[in-house]
């Protein structure tokens, strides 16, 4: 295609003046007669060489860049994947922990609850043998005062009293006994 001299001379002004040339495949299709507009189409079919050059490298450096970063996110997606399973299976671990701790409290709870039970029984029954203890031996010594004919008006009130007295305590054990499993309760509930 040939190129009129009003519009070669404008190119060549347009060159001049900014700096800017012709690129792309209208360069393959231009053709003209005048030298001065040869050498610019032969300098413009070199720039656009050297531009098309450039540009295939700085596409290969994307593509190349782009299968890195690919390769990278493949990694980090892989890796996001592990630490869910990670972050999971912990969450699992920590939940067995956690049953197991329940467990293990409700286990010491009955435990420490059998031990207060036996405990108090303990005490209960020791309690009771001392106090039948003394009253079969005050009882026997009443019996001995009886049984000889001594003045007993001291010795029936003593032995009143004495029973009052056991019995009483054998109440107020009792009592604070319970009182106190049922306020160990009470904790145990919170």
């Amino acid at each position: 295609m040939k190129v009129d001299k009003s519009t070669q001379d404008l190119l060549l002004s347009i060159q001049k003046t900014n700096q800017i040339y012709l690129e792309g495949n209208i360069l393959k299709l231009l053709e003209s007669e005048d030298v001065e507009f040869l050498k610019y189409l032969a300098y413009c079919k070199s720039r656009d060489k050297e531009s098309r050059i450039k540009r295939l490298e700085v596409t290969k450096k994307v593509q190349s860049q782009n299968k890195e970063l690919e390769l990278v996110n493949q990694e980090n997606v892989k890796l996001m994947n592990e630490l869910k399973e990670s972050l999971q299976e912990s969450n699992t671990l920590k939940e067995d922990a956690l049953r197991a701790k329940d467990l293990a409290l409700d286990d010491l709870d009955i435990l420490q609850k059998r031990t207060q039970t036996e405990l108090i029984g303990t005490i209960v029954r020791i309690a009771l043998w001392i106090i039948i203890g003394v009253g079969i031996i005050t009882s026997f010594l009443f019996g001995i005062v009886i049984i000889k004919g001594s003045d007993s008006k001291i010795i029936e009130s003593t032995w009143s009293n004495l029973f009052g007295i056991l019995l009483t305590n054998s109440f107020s054990i009792i009592g604070t006994i319970m009182g106190v499993k049922y306020a160990s309760e009470k904790t145990y509930n919170k």
